[in-house]
C-alpha cells in the first residue's frame, strides 16, 4: 500500500495513470476514488486535473457497462474529502455521508433509473430460487406486492452501499496521506471519533420515525445508521488501543464482520449511541488513572 501511495504522489502523470486505469476496471473503482482522494487531500486545487481525468474515465466506464457505481463513489468520496480538507472533524464528515447517500438515492431513482430497473429485474428472477417453497406458497397478490417493492429496495440498498464505499475510500485515502506525511495520524483521528450526544439522539429519532412515514422516508434509517456504525468501529479501535490488547482482536472482528453484518451492524450502532451518552472510553481512562494512583 505504501509503495502505491508513493507512486501516486510521485507526480501528476503517475496519479493520472492510477486514477484512469483503476476507474475503467469494474472491480477497482474504489482504488480510483481513493487515489483521487489522496491527491485532493494533499494538494487541494492542484488535484482538479487528476479529478477531471477520473470523472472522464468513470463516464466512459458508465457508458460501456451501464453501471454508475464508479461515478457516484468517485463524486461522493471527493465531496467528503473536501469536507475533511476544509478542517471539519470526522464527525462532520460522517454526517455529511448521509447527504451523499441521499443524493445517490435521488440519482438512482431519476438519472440512473434504467440501472435500478435492471437490478430489480435480476432480483425478481432470482427471488423464486432464493425463497424456494416459501415463494410458491405466496398468493398472486402477495407476489405482486413483493414485486412492487423491488425497485425501492434496490434504491435503498444500492444508495447505502455507495455511501459506505465513499466513506471507506476516504478512509483509505486519508490513511495513505498519514502513512506518507504523518505516520500514526490517521489512527489517532479515527479513534477519536465520537458522535455528540445531541446528534446521536437526533439520528436515533430519525431512524425511529422514518419507517412510520412511508417507503420514501425509509431510506433515512440505514443512511443515518452509517455514521453511528463507523463511530462504533472507532470505539472498538479505541478500546483495543486503550487496553493495549493484541491486534488479533481486530483481525478476528474484520474476518467475521462481513458474514455477520446483519447482526454486528446494529450492535455497533447501539454501542455508538451508548458511547455518545456516557463516553465509554473517557470513563475507562479515568478509572485506569484512579487505579494507577491507588497503586502509586
Amino acid at each position: 500500500m505504501r509503495a502505491l501511495a508513493e507512486f501516486i504522489m510521485r507526480g501528476r502523470v503517475q496519479a493520472t495513470l492510477v486514477v484512469a486505469g483503476a476507474a475503467v476496471l469494474p472491480l477497482l473503482f474504489w482504488l480510483s476514488a481513493a487515489a483521487v482522494c489522496l491527491v485532493l487531500l494533499r494538494r487541494g486545487s492542484d488535484a482538479l486535473s487528476v479529478l477531471g481525468v477520473g470523472v472522464l474515465s468513470v463516464l466512459v466506464s458508465w457508458h460501456f457497462l451501464q453501471d454508475p457505481t464508479a461515478l457516484l463513489v468517485l463524486l461522493g468520496t471527493c465531496g467528503l474529502a473536501l469536507v475533511l480538507r476544509a478542517g471539519y472533524s470526522w464527525n462532520r464528515v460522517l454526517l455529511a455521508s448521509t447527504a451523499v447517500g441521499l443524493l445517490c438515492a435521488v440519482s438512482l431513482g431519476t438519472v440512473f433509473g434504467s440501472f435500478i430497473e435492471s437490478l430489480a429485474q435480476t432480483f425478481q428472477h432470482v427471488m423464486p430460487l432464493v425463497m424456494g417453497e416459501s415463494y410458491e406458497k405466496l398468493s398472486a397478490d402477495q407476489k405482486a406486492v413483493l414485486a412492487s417493492l423491488t425497485v425501492p429496495l434496490m434504491i435503498i440498498s444500492t444508495a447505502v452501499s455507495l455511501q459506505v464505499f465513499s466513506v471507506l475510500c476516504l478512509i483509505l485515502g486519508r490513511y495513505w496521506q498519514a502513512l506518507l506525511y504523518n505516520p500514526g495520524g490517521f489512527g489517532r483521528e479515527f479513534r477519536a471519533i465520537r458522535i455528540p450526544k445531541r446528534v446521536a439522539l437526533s439520528l436515533l429519532a430519525v431512524m425511529c420515525v422514518a419507517p412510520l412515514i412511508g417507503w420514501n422516508a425509509l431510506i433515512l434509517l440505514p443512511l443515518c445508521s452509517v455514521p453511528l456504525f463507523f463511530a462504533g468501529l472507532s470505539l472498538l479501535h479505541g478500546l483495543v488501543t486503550q487496553k493495549k490488547l493484541a491486534s488479533f482482536w481486530l483481525v478476528g472482528f474484520y474476518v467475521t464482520v462481513l458474514p455477520l453484518m446483519h447482526l454486528i451492524g446494529p450492535l455497533f450502532v447501539v454501542l455508538a449511541i451508548v458511547d455518545s451518552l456516557i463516553d465509554i472510553r473517557g470513563r475507562l481512562a479515568s478509572k485506569d488513572a484512579d487505579n494507577a494512583n491507588g497503586e502509586g
